[in-house]
């Protein structure tokens, strides 16, 4: 077994180009205000924010970020900040302590350990899926 990294994250390095063509695909659509590959936190990564508009006014803003790793391993986190509090969860794909290596840290508050899942292997297909998910949430952001 691979140990985690200090960070919680995979041992290989980022995934540049697949950064960059999740930022390109991500970019074009309406639902997004802007797309920045980054390593303010410390890792490259590309941090989404989502249109203001596209959510009610009880969100303030939204975002997801992406770490893809040249292993296939990735950690995608969405996050809501609500003005008295913050929605959020992640989707991984790493070697931790806590879960199998594919799991799901789930809202609210994306806690750890996680549920255990079976991710796509294809980056474009744990996109797509974590868009869903995304649209899922909208969705119920606007019925309540």
């Amino acid at each position: 077994m691979v140990p985690p990294t200090s960070d919680g994250g995979s041992p290989a390095p980022i995934d540049r180009p697949i950064l960059e063509f999740l930022q390109i695909r991500l970019q074009a659509t309406s639902q997004v205000a802007r797309t920045t590959i980054t390593s303010t936190s410390g890792h490259l990564e590309l941090r989404v924010v989502f249109t203001p508009t596209y959510y009610p006014v009880t969100v303030d803003e939204a975002q997801l970020t992406v770490r893809w790793y040249t292993n296939g391993d990735f950690k995608l986190h969405y996050r809501e900040v609500h003005s008295e509090h913050t929605w959020e969860c992640r989707w991984d794909r790493h070697p931790n302590p806590h879960n199998t290596r594919d799991h799901f840290h789930p809202p609210p508050t994306a806690a750890t350990p996680g549920n255990d899942e079976s991710w796509p292997a294809d980056h474009r297909d744990v996109l797509a899926l974590v868009l869903e998910e995304i649209e899922d949430r909208i969705a119920v952001l606007w019925d309540t």
